[in-house]
């Protein structure tokens, strides 16, 4: 079976991704971050993605907390 995974939180602030990939994992939900910001000026954005399956459970974890 292939592993599909999906855009769930989109920002500019490198840290701010983290804390949700860290948020999501804490709610056993398996996360990463794809960084598309430039080096060496870190522009661009992070993205937090998650696996096609649990993409609803992680966008209603994300809209109700203040991330």
């Amino acid at each position: 079976m292939k592993n599909e995974w999906v855009k769930v939180f989109i920002t500019r602030d490198f840290y701010r991704a983290e804390l949700v990939r860290q948020f999501l994992i804490d709610n056993d939900i398996e996360a990463v971050l794809l960084n598309k910001q430039g080096f060496p000026y870190n522009i661009g954005e992070v993205e937090v993605h998650v696996h096609s399956s649990a993409m609803e459970k992680a966008t209603d974890l994300i809209k109700g907390q203040d991330l």
